[in-house]
């Protein structure tokens, strides 16, 4: 494929969720590649791009197609990067290699246009849903993710959708403060990582919130989910616009 020119632009994303049951997502996804992306340097997906990941050995026409969208994007010359989320934290090289993008730690810390930024999926952030944390403490294990990646597919499958119906019930018991971020945490990242931005997803609140870290200001910016609508923040080197697109 002919390399497109780029501008100086990177776009980020999070929490598209898709699924095989939720085609208008997919198709919102799908033309923000093809129309948006495209003219990017750089494209940034901070976690949960799918509701569910059952392992890589896992196919299906979503699974493909996206694989193949995210391919095309990148041979037209756009750098894709993968912070994992707590839907797809399972998801591996083998999968990323045949989408084309870069698996990234969940805490990175990256050069926007001459600003130092953090970027992770956000979950780690919310430390008082106590009951989550020791769950992903957990999971992110090496014998955890050893175990269940070795489990047959079709028990891996009603593990996880039995985990995420489970999850449902536990949201609704819970209050929006206990699963929103604790700014102290907020702070202490950016303090840790010597950073004045920080760009998540996980929350589904998409705004722009300033703090105070390492003695200044600093900003955290939240990206939004794709239930209702497409949703992305624009970088260029003048300025950040947080944008909602209707699904088409």
């Amino acid at each position: 494929m002919t390399k497109a020119v780029k501008q100086q632009v990177t776009y980020f994303i999070a929490d598209l969720h898709l699924a095989q049951n939720r085609p208008d997502i997919t198709a919102c996804f799908l033309s923000f590649l093809k129309n948006d992306a495209i003219l990017a340097e750089k494209l940034y997906i901070l976690g949960d791009l799918f509701e569910l990941w059952f392992g890589d050995d896992f196919q299906s026409p979503l699974n493909d197609d996206i694989a193949n969208a995210l391919t095309q994007l990148a041979n037209t010359g756009t750098e894709i990067f993968f912070i994992h989320g707590n839907r797809d934290f399972v998801l591996g090289k083998d999968y990323a290699k045949r989408s084309s993008m870069q698996l990234l730690p969940e805490k990175t810390t990256i050069d926007l246009y001459g600003q130092k930024a953090l970027i992770m999926h956000g979950d780690t952030l919310c430390t008082r849903d106590v009951d989550y944390q020791k769950f992903r403490k957990k999971s992110r294990t090496w014998w955890w993710m050893g175990l269940v990646t070795n489990l047959p597919l079709w028990y891996r499958k009603r593990l996880a959708e039995g985990y995420r119906e489970k999850s449902k019930s536990a949201q609704q018991m819970k209050s929006l403060d206990i699963m929103d971020v604790t700014p102290s945490e907020v702070v202490k990242e950016l303090e840790a990582h010597q950073c004045q931005l920080l760009i998540h997803g996980h929350t589904h609140r998409p705004d722009i919130h300033q703090h105070q870290a390492n003695g200044k200001a600093a900003k955290r910016i939240v990206l939004g989910d794709w239930y209702e609508q497409g949703a992305w923040l624009k970088v260029t080197p003048t300025e950040m616009t947080l944008t909602n697109s209707p699904f088409v």
